[in-house]
């Protein structure tokens, strides 16, 4: 075989030794990028929006807090506030599906499909009087007729606050307390118009709904205590009655003199009913998003109780089957101690990961003796040749014809090195061949020692 048909050839197998292994070179950085996508979704920060307001409450100063620290930690779960003008907008949004989560008293009309993350805290309904005592430096007043929620039917309530959440909360607490509602007017009150409420001389009776250190509570108390005299409480005695048959709502109490010490404002503890402000979530929430958001909320909570303080009421919802309002599967897997390891998470994309790989490396080891199928053949080729070799060489005359065989013999040689190298033959098969050659070689020693030319220390190649 001469140098110029020999060249080609080899050019040919380096071109395509070059091309199987750029093609698995392709199929592995497919394989791994398939892998570091899916690992990358699976890892990555996921953005829930929130409906919260009114603006500049302390219900968006706590979720605007929550929001900047899970950012500033890189926490898995962030959150993406959308200011509204209160709770029914945010309610409104949150049924509409713009929302995923949404702050919101646990009364208000929320969908069948929402579910309970965290409690933020508890709102509690307080109904005064006035007793028509003056405040210190101030006049004395009408007395009120008003001794107890007995006392307002044919009378008139002033309500803090615009929802309607509160007017029907104040007919459940009459309803329940044995006084027509339709007997009792209302008039409602923005949050800014406690003065108004305050100097309104028709009203007999006061309500708020909110936490008990709320500063719209204490100023209406304040501001109503100075205008028509101190404050009488009115105590809902069927608060527990209510809870039975409400669920939503639950019988609290109120501490004596904690709205003021001096004077004592109430002077003594207060049964009444209480709502839950949450932060609910749609129930098709993924569990695990919903169970690190929780998570994150207790971690950062004492941080964040520096700044707004409000965030120390946060507690975790009620887990009962039976609640009114449930918690979401994935809150009441994080406060049951059930929520599920990394690897129960994502073991099925482990596997699928894993059978890939399997599936990849199967495919690619037949691609690659379906491609070095040809250099299989040429092999078995060259083994044949080999074996006719001996053939001829017992035929040959002169040593000049030994030596050409000898060089076809090395030409084959290195021909099935080449196919060892590329992997289309294994050790197996490169032992055949060194057999092969040994025999050749003891054919060519025997017949150059046959014709009289035979010469010393010929080498000889032995199979390894």
């Amino acid at each position: 075989m001469s140098e110029q048909s020999e060249n080609p050839g080899a050019a040919r197998r380096r071109l395509r030794r070059r091309n199987s292994s750029l093609l698995i070179l392709a199929a592995g950085i497919f394989v791994f990028g398939i892998l570091g996508s899916t690992l990358y979704y699976a890892m990555r920060p996921v953005t829930l929006r929130i409906a919260v307001g009114p603006p500049g409450s302390d219900d968006l100063k706590l979720v605007q807090a929550f929001t900047q620290a899970f950012a500033h930690n890189g926490s898995t779960v962030r959150l993406r506030p959308t200011t509204t003008l209160g709770a029914a907008e945010s309610i409104a949004l949150f049924t509409a599906g713009k929302v995923d989560l949404a702050v919101a008293r646990g009364d208000l009309n929320v969908p069948a499909s929402a579910e309970s993350v965290a409690i933020l805290r508890k709102n509690v309904v307080v109904l005064w009087a006035p007793s028509g005592a003056p405040a210190k430096g101030a006049k004395r007043s009408a007395i009120s007729k008003v001794k107890s929620i007995d006392d307002l039917a044919g009378h008139k309530v002033g309500v803090i606050g615009r929802t309607d959440a509160n007017v029907t909360l104040l007919r459940v607490i009459l309803t329940e307390s044995g006084v027509n509602p339709d007997k009792v007017a209302v008039s409602q009150f923005a949050v800014n118009q406690i003065a108004d409420l305050a100097r309104d001389p028709s009203l007999d009776a006061y309500m708020t709904v909110g936490p008990l250190d709320s500063k719209i509570t204490s100023d209406a108390i304040a501001a109503t205590a100075a205008a028509r005299g101190e404050p009488k409480f009115l105590p809902i005695d069927v608060s527990e009655a209510i809870a039975q048959k409400h669920p939503l709502y639950e019988s609290e109490e109120i501490a004596g003199s904690i709205f003021s010490s001096s004077p004592a404002r109430p002077e003594d503890k207060v049964e009444t009913v209480g709502v839950n402000h949450v932060i609910v979530a749609q129930h098709t929430l993924s569990e695990g998003t919903v169970g690190a958001l929780l998570r994150q909320i207790f971690t950062v909570r004492p941080q964040i109780a520096h700044d707004v303080p409000a965030a120390t009421k946060i507690e975790k919802p009620d887990t009962d089957k039976d609640a009114a309002l449930p918690a979401h599967p994935g809150a009441a897997a994080y406060i049951d101690g059930t929520e599920r390891t990394f690897m129960e998470k994502y073991s099925d994309y482990i596997w699928g990961g894993i059978l890939l790989l399997s599936g990849v490396g199967s495919a690619g080891a037949w691609l690659r003796h379906y491609l070095k199928r040809n250099e299989r053949e040429q092999y078995i080729t060259h083994r044949d040749n080999l074996l006719e070799l001996i053939s001829k060489v017992r035929g040959a005359e002169t040593t000049e014809e030994l030596a050409a065989m000898q060089g076809q013999a090395d030409d084959l040689l290195r021909e099935a090195l080449d196919c060892y190298d590329d992997g289309a033959i294994e050790e197996g098969d490169l032992s055949v061949i060194g057999l092969t050659l040994e025999q050749f070689h003891h054919a060519i020693a025997d017949r150059r020692a046959a014709i009289g030319g035979a010469t010393p220390g010929v080498p000889r190649m032995r199979a390894s």
